[in-house]
């Protein structure tokens, strides 16, 4: 087990607290708020629910087709025509690709919680914009795996899971420091690897 000198042990001591105090009040809310996810995912079925789909279809004006027509393959769509398009459609092309397959250009504006896509056939001259609300529940799902959130939100999983590891290391270090007054701290912290490493082995497969 850990060993810590005694002529340290007020030092560390005071050292852990400090920073397990100050990892649990900044990841305190998120943790919280993965936790509840853990269990929402784990258990899809029940708490999401299928979603209601709105569909908009509206008429393609023939010179926003010949601009959108003369977009290169992977090109970003111009401002100009984003602010177009979302005026008609209201959807958000923003900082958007050009994907053109043979004249039907999709793109995928999915985010947390709803599916949008939109459709723009160039030859049928129409704009589809299809949009899902799964819920509230799939919201949160999707912002636990970081699913359409964004590279923001995902530095902020990264920064969080940092906080995770300082306080479960910090708490580590707290235990080892109390240990020896409390008999019943390495049976538990074992039972805490042992069963998941048991339920592994034996029950998934």
């Amino acid at each position: 087990m850990p060993k810590i000198q005694v002529g340290t042990r007020p030092f560390w001591a005071r050292q852990l607290r400090q920073w397990h105090w100050i990892s649990s009040a900044v990841c305190l809310v998120l943790m919280l708020m993965f936790a509840v996810t853990g269990v929402t995912l784990n258990h899809a079925d029940r708490f999401e629910n299928p979603g209601r789909s709105v569909v908009r279809e509206v008429a393609l004006p023939e010179d926003l087709r010949e601009r959108l027509s003369r977009l290169p393959q992977g090109a970003v769509v111009p401002d100009a025509l984003a602010v177009e398009i979302r005026r008609l459609t209201q959807a958000d092309l923003s900082a958007r690709k050009v994907d053109n397959q043979y004249g039907e250009m999709v793109f995928d504006l999915a985010a947390p919680g709803r599916d949008r896509v939109l459709t723009i056939d160039l030859n049928a001259r129409t704009m589809t914009y299809e949009v899902t609300n799964r819920g509230t529940v799939a919201m949160f799902n999707d912002l636990h795996k970081g699913r359409h959130a964004g590279s923001a939100w995902k530095f902020l999983i990264d920064l969080s899971a940092a906080f995770f590891v300082i306080f479960a290391l910090t708490g580590f270090g707290l235990l080892a420091l109390h240990a020896r007054g409390r008999v019943s701290t390495w049976p538990l912290t074992a039972l805490g690897l042992v069963a998941p490493v048991v339920v592994f082995l034996l029950l998934v497969h």
